[in-house]
């Protein structure tokens, strides 16, 4: 008999065999029921007649539990054959198993990686007991709340279980070295209860400590008491001087805690807050409120709520309650980069898509290879079942070796976003590769070895025998199923790869749309340093305003200092402040509803300093003392949104009803709070007549901005931090209490003003370039070994006559045409994609054409380069050879 029947004969043999064995509970059922058929004839009743034959075999149930228990354990044994025979086979293919497992430990690895980031960010509960339950009630969803109607609300309102109000501060610390301004908080009684996190050492106030007339308390953060009080437990209970004033600590939070978490998120101290003082104030908007929901209460009924109450007081006091919203503090704490690592984990699946296309490819091709044997194990009796469940087992195994690398690389990068992450990403220094990651991590593994096993496993699992057996076994390699496969691969990765180049092309062009912004100002050579006079000899309003001049004057002569200044905040590195316009002439408006305008107080050659440029008029001078009339210099947003088409110089406006201020320059528009912003209505004031900042107490009008401009040669190198040590000792000189911080260079203002595109780009950018070189590296891949197994078509074609550059240049069409059908799907994708980042980009569209047009053509070079390189080759091929090796 030839060997191919008798291979069928003893196939089906053994094919009847293993069916008889897992037909064991076919045949105990059929058993049991002549049992009962013989019972019934020797006259049982048939329910007495079905009992006794189960008693006879022993139970039903037990011989079926020991069959299962028998398949079971048949299953396992299978399984860990599998996973033996795969080991070695893939341990044979060196080269094929280290291809795979790199190209998967890149894929798992960056998907790990924005995954553990995503979870700490956008998915970890906040570190409250609770967390959930936890809102804000702000103005307009972000803006502060006045002291009244944060009592009012605290009264009225019946869906809350605590609220608790929030206060910025930034007291001067006094004593164990040099004075040093602190980001601090001033907080209700109720807010630590209610948050529900105990301290580290000592304890937190309560109800009652915010009343006047207390002692002052104040509890430290842990980074504070580790740098200023040297990590001693002994601190509680001590008494330290902030603003001049003693204040006993009572506490030290443990090393998680931060509040609050979308704003001054780097207080390391916070103190009771007392708003008696102020209980009738609806005019200073300077509180954040928070609120716990009421058992039973849902977010909706809040809001109701909450609209109810401030409706009815905005009825009662025109202009004060309006849009008050009630959010989430998970949904603050997250901010607007939701969007951002939403895309950012979009762009790295389809980077685990591209790996997950060149593997497939490689199983597909390694299934060719491997088609005699599988042949063979077909004939020999093994199921399609069986031959898929070997197959997958293999791509699993891949899976789990490349996943496990990926997970190494997932936590080196992980570790060094969470160390070097910008601080615009909130909690990223939480960032970890934990159990949930590892669970992400493990689902994305076993998905990934599905997604590419699958496909080459069921392929592989229907062997064309008479193909296996021929000769050689190359006669059907070719065939039109795999030319179709191969060809599908080509169009999913020149899709995949046009998304992710769109998108890191469209953040690359944004970027350098927001480089080329003109900010208003000059950053090269300009240093920065806040000075605080609280607690100080000259923190009494009329010692501090002679301090604050008498420090600019003598910074202008310091060596190196081509001019020198103060303002209260400067722009991009300081707090935004505001205030209400009225130009003369217009119709009277209820103060409620004057236009807003940014607020900023400053000595003379401020403009100079920070080389903001002079449209019209003059800036501040030595002329306009506290006696002299009041005068104010605008931006140009400002003088076109009062007096359009107008000259401004010389007009007047109020901005408490009261008094008139005349205008007597204009000056460029500025980056406020914002890079790449549009420009705000802006107003200044000199220093010496701003009766706020000259006459009310406290440290917040005593800490100004000293700038400096150093004098920096054009073109050349310029350090502007040099100047620190200079600044330092000029105001130690003048007064050893008042405390000199944050002293920075105004060109490291705008970079981390810019530093959010940069990082997005830099990320996206890198999957890209992954994304770029996999592409490449499949789609020549894939090219190549088509064209190799067209070797005898080439040859034939060629020696018909044909010109072997007519050879080259059907394949290249070939190819080229499934490059037009990828460029087409993947800038479909891309669409969608684009949608998604349109709040990243600015100044380019989301459908720029440019870069969709620019990204096709990238990769079609890729691809024309990926086909030449293999046509040509081939092409050359002798075709005496070519048929002969067929």
């Amino acid at each position: 008999m030839p060997l191919l029947p008798r291979l069928r004969h003893l196939a089906r043999n053994l094919l009847f065999r293993a069916r008889a064995e897992h037909d064991l509970d076919d045949e105990l059922r059929a058993y049991v029921e002549l049992l009962t058929e013989e019972k019934r004839r020797a006259g049982l009743p048939p329910a007495a007649a079905r009992r006794a034959a189960l008693l006879e075999v022993g139970g039903m149930e037990q011989v079926k539990e020991e069959v299962r228990d028998a398949r079971a354990g048949a299953w396992l044994h299978g399984v860990a054959q599998d996973l033996r025979y795969g080991a070695r086979a893939l341990a044979r293919e060196r080269g094929f198993t280290i291809a795979v497992v790199l190209t998967l430990a890149l894929g798992i690895g960056a998907t790990t990686a924005i995954l553990g980031v995503v979870d700490a960010v956008l998915l970890r509960p906040l570190p409250y007991a609770d967390a959930g339950r936890l809102v804000a009630l702000l103005h307009e969803g972000h803006s502060p709340v006045a002291p009244a109607n944060y009592l009012d609300w605290r009264e009225r309102t019946r869906t809350f279980a605590a609220m608790g109000a929030a206060e910025a501060w930034g007291p001067a610390l006094a004593g164990d070295g040099p004075p040093e301004q602190v980001t601090a908080m001033h907080l209700t009684g109720t807010m630590f209860p209610m948050l529900g996190v105990r301290p580290m050492l000592g304890r937190t106030f309560g109800p009652g400590e915010d009343e006047p007339g207390r002692d002052h308390v104040v509890v430290l953060g842990h980074g504070l008491w580790q740098r200023r009080f040297g990590g001693r437990a002994s601190v509680v209970g001590e008494t330290i001087r902030l603003d001049g004033e003693p204040y006993t600590v009572i506490g030290v939070m443990p090393p998680t805690f931060g509040f609050a978490p979308f704003w001054i998120t780097d207080a390391e101290l916070w103190a009771p807050l007392s708003l008696a003082p102020r209980a009738a104030d609806r005019g200073a908007q300077s509180l954040r409120v928070f609120a716990r929901l009421a058992d039973g209460a849902t977010l909706a009924q809040a809001r109701g709520d909450v609209a109810g109450v401030t409706a009815a007081l905005e009825r009662e006091l025109p202009g004060t309650n309006r849009d008050v919203r009630v959010r989430p503090l998970l949904e603050l704490a997250v901010g607007d980069v939701r969007p951002a690592l939403l895309v950012l984990l979009a762009a790295v699946s389809l980077v685990l898509l591209i790996a997950c296309a060149n593997v497939a490819h490689l199983l597909l091709a390694r299934g060719v290879a491997r088609r005699r044997e599988l042949a063979v194990r077909s004939v020999l009796g093994a199921t399609r079942r069986r031959t898929v469940r070997q197959l997958l087992t293999e791509s699993l195994l891949l899976a789990a070796v490349g996943g496990a690398g990926g997970v190494l690389l997932a936590a080196g990068a992980v570790r060094a976003l969470a160390v070097l992450g910008p601080a615009f990403v909130p909690r990223i220094g939480t960032a970890r590769v934990d159990a949930r990651v590892l669970a992400a991590a493990a689902a994305v593994t076993l998905l990934t070895g599905l997604v590419f096993g699958v496909l080459p496993a069921l392929r592989a699992a229907r062997p064309d025998l008479a193909d296996a057996f021929r000769e050689g076994g190359r006669g059907a390699s070719g065939g039109v199923q795999r030319r179709r496969l191969r060809a599908a691969l080509v169009v999913s990765e020149f899709a995949l790869a046009i998304v992710l180049l769109v998108g890191a092309g469209l953040l690359a062009r944004s970027f350098v749309a927001l480089r080329a912004v003109d900010p208003g100002f000059d950053a090269r050579g300009v240093v920065l340093a806040t000075v605080s006079t609280a607690g100080s000899a000259h923190a009494e309003p009329a010692q501090r305003a002679a301090f604050f001049e008498e420090l600019a004057r003598r910074a202008a002569t310091l060596p190196g200092v081509a001019a020198a200044s103060v303002v209260n905040h400067v722009p991009l590195a300081g707090d935004v402040w505001g205030t209400r316009y009225h130009p003369e002439g217009e119709a009277a408006v209820p103060h409620e509803d004057w236009p807003r305008a940014t607020w900023r107080v400053a000595m003379p050659d401020y403009f100079r300093t920070m080389g903001i440029a002079l449209r019209r008029g003059r800036g501040f001078g030595p002329q306009d003392r506290a006696d002299a009339p009041a005068v104010a210099v605008v931006n140009e947003a400002l003088a076109a949104a009062a007096w359009p088409g107008e000259d401004p110089v010389g007009r007047r406006l109020t901005l408490d009803d009261s008094s008139w201020i005349t205008v007597v320059g204009v000056v460029a528009d500025v980056a406020q709070d914002a890079w790449g912003a549009a420009p705000q209505p802006e107003l200044y004031r000199p220093y010496a007549q701003d009766a706020t900042y000259r006459e009310e107490p406290g440290n917040v009008f005593g800490t100004l901005t000293l700038v400096l401009r150093a004098d920096c040669a054009p073109g050349a190198a310029c350090d502007a931090t040099a100047l620190a040590p200079a600044v330092r000792r000029l105001v130690s000189a003048m007064d050893a209490g008042v405390a000199v911080s944050r002293l920075q260079a105004m060109e490291r203002v705008v970079a981390d003003a810019t530093g959010r595109p940069r990082f997005y780009l830099l990320l996206l950018g890198a999957f890209a370039a992954i994304a770029l070189a996999l592409a490449a590296v499949g789609i020549y891949g894939i090219t190549s070994y088509g064209v190799s197994h067209r070797r005898r078509e080439i040859g034939i074609r060629i020696a018909l006559g044909a010109a072997p550059w007519r050879v080259v240049g059907l394949l290249v069409a070939q190819a080229m045409a499934l490059a037009l059908v990828g460029a087409a799907v993947g800038a479909a994708g891309a669409l969608l994609l684009t949608r998604l980042m349109a709040g990243l980009l600015y100044g380019v569209g989301a459908t720029d054409p440019a870069t969709f047009v620019g990204v096709a053509l990238l990769l079609g070079g890729v691809a024309l380069v990926a086909t030449v390189i293999p046509a040509a080759r081939a092409a050359r091929t002798d075709p005496l050879e070519a048929l002969r090796a067929e």
